[in-house]
């Protein structure tokens, strides 16, 4: 194992184009503040998703974040239904029971039914029902618990919706856009925001348990395990911070921005970082473990790693899927695509499933990177796959966006 060393001149580049992505947040500058519910749902007895299940209830599947489905799939993948969005979509769908629930950029939260697509409730970020009306939209994915859905929007509102109505809840607002998606542990809902905070709020009502400050927006998902959560952001920091308390048990410099969110694999932490690499951390010891570059291409990874026992495989902006060993970084395959791989994998069994900005669904072997599979779904593909209840569901983001799911007929 060796500790990370990096070249402060060589981030140079990337700190610039990093800092301007993060520029790019507009926020809605109000203070923090939650709203009564339209109608309340009893979620004083919300809980969070199984993490054994067949479901796909949040963005990477559960608080560590590994991208890993529960599912089975049919060897052969058959177009089930196509329900267009007018701006497409750019989060990670929710697949719960016989329920699919999206997010799309034109504001609305919307409730499928999952063999068939039919639309069984919808909500819209604003109130006003005129749709000329500006609504913001979602880039962070829903969060589906027992009771209620939860998302935060492009102005820096958090919504909870009651799971069965599509009836809302309560409303949070933060001071600036969320792109980060929920978790949830016991009783607290947990996000980031371009505010520079994560966030801690009561399920029950959306009431503020906490807030912690860092000096940067907090675009990751907050993974989580035991009592701690992770926050890596664009303030070059890796924080652990104590969930009962709010307050930051230990704080690691890891010298480069960080858009990807965590994945979790008992004492180590894995991530994507704008300085063209991959690192394993132990998190415990504060101290890096491994870390991984393309010898030939240096670009930022957006893409959550997925992670098993034996790989860890990412997107990256040098337009390549890359798998390495979890234990050692070491290269195990790579696979070159037309575009961008913003899009997180998700791996089932030997499979791997990830989307690109050339617009294919891509399946892999994880075994050795060869394709098995990809189908052109004709514009970009920046959300990333769900899997669950035998059924893969991922949007496409543009004006003529859609969400596909794709079965065995």
């Amino acid at each position: 194992m060796r500790v990370l060393k990096l070249d402060q001149s060589n981030l140079l580049p990337f700190r610039t184009m990093a800092a301007l992505l993060c520029l790019c947040a507009v926020g809605l500058s109000v203070s923090a503040a939650e709203k009564p519910a339209d109608k309340k749902a009893d979620t004083s007895a919300d809980t969070a998703p199984r993490a054994d299940s067949q479901d796909w209830p949040s963005f990477r599947n559960g608080n560590l974040q590994q991208g890993v489905a529960r599912t089975t799939l049919p060897e052969k993948l058959d177009l089930l239904w196509k329900y267009p969005s007018s701006d497409g979509i750019a989060s990670t769908a929710a697949i719960v029971g016989d329920k699919v629930y999206m997010a799309g950029l034109n504001g609305y939260v919307e409730c499928l039914e999952l063999k068939t697509g039919k639309p069984v409730w919808e909500y819209r970020s604003i109130e006003n029902p005129d749709p000329k009306k500006f609504a913001p939209g979602f880039k962070s994915s829903p969060l589906v618990t027992a009771n209620g859905v939860y998302l935060g929007d492009e102005d820096g509102v958090f919504h909870a919706i009651d799971r069965a109505t599509g009836k809302r809840l309560w409303m949070f607002k933060a001071d600036a856009e969320i792109i980060s998606s929920a978790n949830i542990t016991g009783d607290k809902i947990l996000f980031g925001s371009y505010d520079n905070f994560l966030y801690c709020l009561n399920v029950k009502d959306g009431s503020l348990v906490w807030k912690f400050e860092t000096d940067g927006y907090v675009n990751c998902s907050p993974a989580i395990v035991d009592h701690f959560t992770f926050v890596t952001g664009c303030d070059e920091q890796l924080r652990v911070i104590d969930i009962d308390t709010g307050k930051q048990h230990s704080q690691m410099p890891l010298m480069t921005y960080l858009i990807a969110s965590p994945a979790i694999w008992e004492d180590d932490l894995y991530v994507g970082t704008y300085a063209s690499e991959i690192i394993s951390v132990d998190w415990k010891e504060s101290k890096v473990v491994w870390s991984y570059k393309d010898p030939k291409k240096e670009y930022p990874y957006h893409s959550s790693a997925a992670i098993t026992e034996t790989h860890v495989v990412a997107g990256g902006r040098d337009k390549q899927v890359h798998c390495v060993e979890r234990k050692t970084g070491k290269p195990i395959w790579k696979i070159s695509t037309r575009g961008r791989v913003d899009s997180s994998p998700v791996i089932l069994g030997n499979r791997v499933f990830v989307g690109s900005s050339d617009g294919n669904l891509y399946e892999f072997d994880l075994k050795n990177g060869n394709t098995l599979w990809k189908k052109n779904l004709g514009d970009d593909i920046t959300a990333s796959p769900a899997i669950g209840q035998g059924h893969l569901i991922i949007g496409t983001e543009s004006r003529n966006g859609a969400l596909y799911c794709f079965g065995k007929k």
